[in-house]
């Protein structure tokens, strides 16, 4: 139940940003030999909160001695096998498996509750026993979202509560990421649900439902972070003024996204903002501000609406018997522009995209694809994403700071007085041959806390060689020394 991991003595060293401001760091590996950590947080008990997405633990690690504890082991809760093949009879593997995480704002102060997500069950693809084939409906998963209270005698998790066990899954595009934000005299407990990669590799078939307000994919759902005592079931962890609330109550908030896999909120000049990170599919990965009821576009318009991607797809296929030109479930993009008037004013563009390409280059590339060739894109696949607001760092006040799995990096976003925009372009602190998920902030703001990927794959072609790197399945602290 208990194990300890210490810092390694010799990981001290001064990493310098490529930024032509140079701002250094003293890097430490406070915790080694993760199983593919997801998310971090930093909890107000004064310790690291992770989960390990293949291994279905939460643990509880002191940032200073490394010394972790295994306070929840989720594995009888995983209702299919860890890792057989498809030819002998096995079952996939979700993207992520235990994915978000989220602590009480009042932890320590008499609600010790903690917010796990995972996918918790595998289900046939279409009419296939066994497969994740494109030409049935690709892979079916499903995913809950559930509260345990902290026991400090026991130093374990006890009691789980389902918030909601009826979110679809899929071995690619979860989202996966929690977060709780206050407004309005109440807690929300907010999670990014992907479009489960409905067009693309196995689910090329999948039918694409970001659009559609009555399923969760493709989403930001909202919940209550306590339940309304005066409802039962699923509906007491439903807010009665979430947006799409008609005739039955919907957790969902916004909708038209990719595969969201950072949220943050920040207070910006009095008034409370929610950010997401979410990854494009050739181009024009997001920062997107999300607002109630609205539509942030995919797969009708990828990134800003600026029309690279007309005649295009968000995704395309090798298998030539799928639909469109394309052969794939994701409609054509005729006019990225004329979609976002059809929108109307419930369109939002990112406040930004990276690296947005032009449409010949994307042409290119999709052709590529569909002949069945592997070509590599320019992107930085955005995952964790932390709005930093400290003293330790004045200057970066009103900032958002992003990982990114490829190429990883840390970056710094700085936004305007008013929260809706960028003041400049994002300023990259750190690089470097590892892949970023997740980040936590110290309360001081002079430690950033990162988790990094112990695996080298992801669902599509971004690969890395897996003994280039010897920072996979760490916790990193960079300190910030001037």
């Amino acid at each position: 139940m208990h194990k300890s991991v210490f810092p390694l003595s010799l990981a001290l060293l001064t990493v310098n940003a490529s930024d032509a401001q140079q701002q250094a760091f003293e890097q430490r590996i406070v915790a080694s030999d993760l199983a593919d950590p997801w998310s971090i947080s930093y909890g107000s008990d004064g310790y690291l909160w992770i989960t390990e997405s293949k291994t279905y633990r939460v643990c509880r690690i002191d940032p200073e001695s490394g010394s972790m504890t295994t306070v929840l082991d989720l594995t009888d809760k995983r209702l299919f096998p860890r890792h057989d093949t498809l030819d002998t009879g096995g079952k996939p593997w979700p993207q992520g498996g235990l994915m978000g995480l989220a602590l009480h704002p009042d932890f320590s102060s008499g609600k010790p509750f903690v917010y796990l997500a995972y996918v918790y069950k595998f289900e046939e693809a279409g009419n296939e026993g066994n497969g994740c084939l494109p030409d049935f409906g690709g892979c079916l998963f499903k995913t809950k979202v559930v509260r345990y209270r902290y026991e400090d005698h026991s130093k374990q998790l006890v009691n789980e509560e389902v918030i909601d066990d009826d979110i679809p899954g899929s071995n690619d595009h979860n989202g996966g990421r929690l977060i709780i934000m206050p407004a309005k005299g109440n807690h929300y407990l907010f999670y990014a649900v992907g479009d489960l990669g409905a067009g693309q590799y196995d689910n090329a078939g999948r039918p694409n439902f970001a659009q559609d307000p009555g399923t969760k994919e493709g989403k930001i759902l909202r919940y209550l972070a306590d339940a309304d005592d005066s409802r039962q079931g699923p509906g007491a962890w439903i807010p009665d003024d979430n947006p799409f609330n008609a005739d039955t109550l919907s957790p969902v908030y916004s909708i038209g996204h990719r595969n969201a896999q950072g949220l943050a909120w920040g207070n910006v000049n009095g008034a409370t903002y929610l950010y997401a990170s979410e990854h494009g599919p050739f181009s024009d990965d997001e920062i997107n501000r999300i607002e109630p009821g609205k539509n942030y576009g995919h797969p009708l318009i990828i990134g800003y609406a600026d029309g690279n991607y007309n005649g295009l797809a968000a995704g395309v296929s090798p298998h030539s018997h799928l639909p469109g030109p394309w052969n794939t479930s994701y409609p054509l993009i005729v006019s990225e522009q004329d979609a976002a008037a059809q929108l109307g004013e419930a369109y939002r563009d990112p406040i930004y995209s990276f690296m947005p390409s032009d449409n010949e280059y994307l042409l290119d590339k999709m052709k590529q694809i569909r002949a069945s060739e592997s070509p590599e894109w320019p992107s930085v696949a955005p995952s964790g994403l932390a709005f930093y607001h400290h003293e330790g760092k004045p200057e970066w006040k009103n900032s958002l700071l992003l990982t990114t799995l490829k190429a990883g990096a840390l970056y710094r976003i700085p936004l305007r007085p008013d929260g809706e925009g960028l003041a400049s372009e994002p300023e990259k602190l750190i690089e470097a041959n590892v892949r970023y998920r997740d980040i936590c902030i110290a309360p001081d703001g002079m430690k950033l806390f990162v988790i990094t990927d112990k695996s080298a794959v992801t669902s599509g072609p971004t690969e890395e060689k897996p003994d280039e790197s010897n920072m996979r399945g760490c916790i990193i602290e960079y300190r910030l020394v001037r």
